[in-house]
């Protein structure tokens, strides 16, 4: 007998050789039926693992993210068969679960049409009615290549073979005529996969070589409910109409030109809003005890060999010659400041030491990867460095830990956190690695906060908290990080005095908050549907003049407001007042200033709210008031 530590630590006893399966029934159809996946101590697994001692399960339903991996990964096998059963030539790559559904690359003669995947989706819920059960088997290097030789898939031999020069055992999954090279894990049949949507197909390279094969790439999306599909699918359209893309263009904030690609260029009203982004981190960081730095944007080679960031990141870094020697433009700014800290000694009584930096940095990113704002080779890092001593640490974090959460919950976000531990390219010894994950573990778990591991996803420097934002519809993005580096400190030499009056190594904490200012305008943008709240809309109020003859008082009142300081632009343009009005409620103004005669003899204004329609005649004052009021207070 076995003794399994189930949900809430409950304990029960099974006969050795049980499956994750079998208890899923044992305490319930209605778990068993809606089970993924499991996890025996901490280790995601198949249904079908047999368990053979005392262990931790968890069973993992779609509602758990590992959970709802295993079903997009099975479902890119469906769409595998599917494809093998009506394009018989086609060769296999790759097809894992993605955060949001799953891709399958594919060597075909000519790229699929839309046609091309109703019919593959056809053919994905024929598999689905077929009930096919999935089963998987492993085999010797040796045997596993003649396999992948005989089915004629020159991609799997490719992957395959890294295996086999390991001596490694390699594992299979079969379905019905359909058996792939994969390491698991899978649903227990293809039945489950209840509402399935191919989304669209792009181009991408074999193992992301730009001088090996293109393949065909399918992205789709399945649930175990149509309802769930159907939620999902009016996501994506209302997702559609808020593409910061699309709004960047309209509302006039930013470009990217084919002069720069991935470059984005900030227009006058785009620079306003992230003008006000900086004060606002300014403002948050001096209350917090930070100082702020800038540091050069180009630097020299001997320093990013010393960093790490030479041999681990170089792929991804600028690279230009001065006077015959090597440079980099920087990709981080962690370096530069870590060179301000050398500029001076330090004794234990300067530390806690909190150095933010608004740095733009450099970051080669492949051509098809680039994505308006989201995703560029040029952004300003809201960075910041602290030295501190090991007492210090934890309490450090727990600093920005609460910076973090008063930043997001004020624009409204809801966040996750995400626990990265030590990668298997990492520098420095495994007891300072573990001592690093403590503190962070530590931190948030005191502060109250709960938080998933990401197991080998740190930087290569030391362990990370990711804070992930989820947005008005639902999606979520990665913005903040903390990163806890016992291995820079090292290798540059840090010190400081200690009490006791010998030299002793600082430790580090690289940290964002926005992570870069112009992805978090994309996001911000998509979050709000370009409707900025007041204090950061580009333009604040838009005075409208009826006609010709209220021209001067609607000057006289654009000029109050911008002694008020607020944004304030004047349309006396030609045109009929209605037609004005749909002009600034396209451009999400938050107030329109609606100006007749009766209120030019009145010296008051015709208010016009984006938020709260008309309100009426009110007094120039009384509204000024109002506005700078609700500008001054960051009102959402």
């Amino acid at each position: 007998m076995i003794k399994v530590t189930l949900k809430d630590d409950v304990v029960k006893e099974y006969q050795s050789g049980i499956t994750a399966a079998d208890v899923a029934k044992e305490l319930g159809m209605g778990l068993y039926k809606s089970a993924c996946a499991a996890k025996v101590d901490g280790a995601v697994c198949d249904l079908r693992t047999p368990l053979t001692k005392d262990c931790k399960l968890e069973i993992l339903t779609f509602d758990d993210p590992d959970g709802k991996k295993a079903f997009w990964h099975t479902s890119s096998h469906i769409l595998a068969q599917a494809v093998k059963r009506l394009y018989p030539q086609a060769k296999l790559a790759i097809g894992p679960a993605i955060d949001n559904g799953f891709y399958y690359d594919f060597d075909v003669e000519k790229p699929f049409m839309p046609e091309d995947l109703e019919k593959i989706e056809t053919e994905m819920k024929k598999i689905v009615k077929e009930g096919l059960e999935l089963t998987r088997f492993e085999l010797p290097p040796q045997e596993a290549m003649e396999k992948l030789g005989a089915m004629q898939e020159p991609y799997k031999v490719e992957l395959a073979d890294e295996h086999a020069s390991k001596g490694e055992h390699i594992s299979f999954y079969s379905q019905g005529e359909f058996t792939d090279l994969c390491a698991g894990p899978h649903l227990m049949s293809t039945a489950p996969v209840k509402a399935i949507k191919l989304l669209n197909c792009t181009g991408a390279y074999w193992r992301g070589d730009a001088d090996k094969a293109q393949m065909c790439r399918v992205y789709g999306i399945t649930f175990p409910k149509a309802s769930m599909l159907d939620e999902y699918l009016t996501m994506l359209e209302e997702a559609k109409k808020r593409d910061h893309r699309k709004l960047g263009k309209e509302l006039g904030l930013f470009t990217i030109m084919e002069e720069g690609p991935g470059f984005p260029f900030f227009l006058p009203k785009g620079m306003t809003l992230k003008n006000e982004l900086i004060d606002f981190w300014r403002e948050v960081h001096r209350d917090a005890g930070y100082q702020e730095i800038s540091t050069p944007i180009i630097l020299s080679r001997s320093l990013w060999e010393r960093s790490g960031h030479w041999d681990h990141y170089k792929e991804n870094m600028y690279t230009t010659v001065i006077d015959d020697q090597d440079f980099a433009i920087k990709p981080m700014n962690c370096p530069g400041g870590i060179l301000v800290y050398k500029t001076q000694l330090h004794s234990y009584r300067d530390l806690p030491l909190r150095m933010g930096e608004l740095g733009i940095v450099h970051r080669h990113e492949l051509s098809g990867a680039l994505h308006g704002l989201m995703r560029v080779r040029c952004f300003t890092q809201d960075d910041a460095h602290i030295f501190m001593t090991k007492e210090q640490i934890k309490d450090e974090i727990k600093g920005v830990v609460q910076l973090i959460d008063k930043v997001y919950t004020m624009f409204g976000f809801r966040y996750h956190i995400e626990l990265s531990t030590q990668p298997e390219d990492s520098m420095g010894s495994k007891e300072d690695w573990d001592i690093a994950t403590a503190a962070l573990r530590d931190a948030v778990t005191e502060l109250g906060y709960d938080f998933v591991v990401n197991e080998g996803d740190g930087a290569f420097y030391g362990p990370k908290l990711d804070f992930h934002l989820t947005d008005c519809i639902g999606r979520t993005w990665q913005c903040g990080t903390i990163q806890l580096d016992f291995q820079l400190p090292e290798r540059f030499e840090l010190e400081y005095t200690g009490a006791d009056g010998a030299k002793h190594r600082p430790i580090m904490i690289h940290r964002v908050v926005f992570g870069s200012i112009e992805r978090f305008i994309g996001i911000l943008t998509e979050h709000f549907a370009g409707a900025f709240p007041t204090w950061l809309a580009p333009v604040q109020v838009k005075v409208l003049p009826i006609s010709e003859h209220q021209r001067e008082y609607a000057r006289h009142v654009l000029e109050l407001l911008k002694a008020a300081g607020i944004r304030a632009e004047l349309d006396d343009r030609n045109e009929k007042i209605g037609y004005k009005i749909r002009e600034a409620q396209l451009e999400k103004v938050p107030y329109m200033f609606v100006v007749g005669d009766k209120e030019a003899e009145a010296g008051t204004v015709s208010v016009r709210s984006r938020k709260d329609g008309d309100r009426g005649a009110v007094s120039t004052d009384e509204i000024i008031a109002l506005i700078r009021e609700e500008i001054a207070s960051r009102a959402m």
